[in-house]
């Protein structure tokens, strides 16, 4: 009687959890997406976001509630590249005079090749460089500017040597210095080049600005090289004056989209409003550092209270972010990873107050590489499906009245068989003393 006692009383004063299924109740017409996504090759100024579903929405290059940050090569935070801001549109002139009538005073931005390029940049101790692409419609706009900003580069004196590049003629040589757009405005220095890319106003004004602020610079550098009375901090004073911080085309890119709660996909792909692409020098290495989708709970004032509700499921009811810190890694040109994500909706009704029924998204993602054309930019695709069904994960525990009742049923059997021994005893007794 005892031990039975003890089991009811403990098998009433714990509880268990009950996991069921039925059809997601869920009104909300949208849904969550966060995201902390970290691509190894590709510059902020050509990340786009896109977002697709199947009831036709077709959002190109999001930017609200989105953030960029430019990586170092350490993969550290380096540079803000915005929140909410949309591509810069660069601005371009229109010339009445073709290319071919520029020409007719004589070539003043001359075409390099792999076998003259070095010795070009060389010999020019500043150069100004425009790698470009005959297909490209952003290089055929600017090569009359081009022509007119070197010509009047040599009408002004300026000591800054200006050409051009034929990335298509010279594929080898583009790849060697990877050129991601067209066009692509580098300048050398003795050589070397000098980071970042130009990428403001197309103009000849702006360029010959743009040009002359460099050579003031360059005077600058020139009179720090001869002040040595800070030779602790002299390298790292001219490596700032000169603009030549090394630039990792790392960004990271995060926040979050609202999406319809239908199929769609979200994309990360390589795409400008000034430039074109140069598929063959676009790499979408990826990492991703968070996914989850619905409410960012783990981020929010109630995360503590959180983490006290999910410690109670176990772990196959917790893979709200199975991907995080992963990396998709792409060895070769024109190939991306692609995900597939199937979302389901899972209630936890094991908590407290206002965690007592605690909405929290699980799925399971598989990925494949996907192999694109060569003059097809690829893109990281995040393909999601919303499961009709959802998960309802709850605790389970006796009913006072069905305690009582065991109770009651354990006295009442003990009494019952107790009597029933006493019954025997007496009998066998009895029929000995007879």
């Amino acid at each position: 009687m005892t031990v039975l006692f003890i089991s009811e009383t403990l098998a009433f004063s714990f509880t268990s959890l009950k996991t069921s299924i039925t059809l997601d109740d869920n009104t909300d017409p949208q849904i969550r997406i966060n995201f902390n996504i970290t691509l190894m090759d590709l510059h902020c100024d050509y990340i786009s976001v896109d977002v697709l579903d199947s009831l036709g929405t077709n959002r190109q290059n999001v930017t609200k509630n989105i953030e960029k940050w430019q990586l170092d090569a350490d993969g550290r935070r380096r540079v803000f590249g915005g929140r909410n801001r949309e591509q810069r549109e660069v601005r371009q002139e229109e010339h009445a005079e073709s290319l071919e009538e520029l020409h007719e005073n004589g070539v003043h931005a001359p075409e390099l090749t792999e076998e003259n390029f070095q010795d070009f940049v060389t010999t020019n101790e500043l150069s100004f460089i425009n790698f470009f692409a005959p297909w490209c419609i952003w290089c055929q706009r600017l090569h009359p500017t081009w022509e007119k900003f070197a010509e009047k580069l040599e009408e002004d004196g300026v000591p800054v040597g200006v050409a051009s590049v034929d990335c298509v003629a010279h594929a080898a040589l583009c790849r060697e210095k990877r050129i991601q757009a067209f066009p692509t405005l580098r300048w050398f220095r003795s050589g070397d080049a000098i980071s970042p890319d130009y990428k403001m106003d197309r103009t000849v004004n702006a360029l010959t600005m743009f040009t002359k602020n460099k050579l003031q610079m360059e005077e600058k550098f020139k009179d720090w090289e001869e002040n040595k009375q800070k030779p602790h901090h002299y390298p790292e004073i001219k490596r700032n004056m000169m603009g030549m911080a090394p630039e990792h085309p790392g960004c990271q890119v995060s926040g979050h989209l609202m999406v319809n709660r239908v199929p769609g996909n979200f994309h990360i792909q390589a795409k400008s409003k000034s430039h074109n692409l140069n598929a063959a020098m676009t790499n979408l290495t990826h990492k991703i550092n968070h996914l989850s989708f619905g409410d960012d709970k783990m981020h929010s004032s109630r995360q503590r209270t959180l983490k006290r509700v999910l410690a109670q499921v176990p772990d196959d009811h917790k893979q709200i972010a199975p991907i995080d810190e992963s990396l998709f890694h792409t060895n070769k040109y024109h190939q991306a990873y692609h995900h597939y994500i199937k979302v389901v909706s899972t209630h936890l009704k094991v908590g407290s107050g206002s965690m007592k029924d605690v909405l929290l998204y699980q799925f399971i993602e598989q990925n494949q590489i996907v192999y694109y054309d060569v003059d097809d930019v690829p893109e990281a695709r995040f393909s999601y499906d919303i499961s009709p069904m959802s998960v309802v994960v709850e605790k389970e525990s006796r009913k006072w009245y069905d305690y009582l009742t065991s109770l009651c049923a354990i006295i009442g059997g003990t009494f019952t068989t107790l009597g029933l021994i006493d019954a025997f005893f007496y009998k066998v007794f009895r029929l000995k003393k007879d």
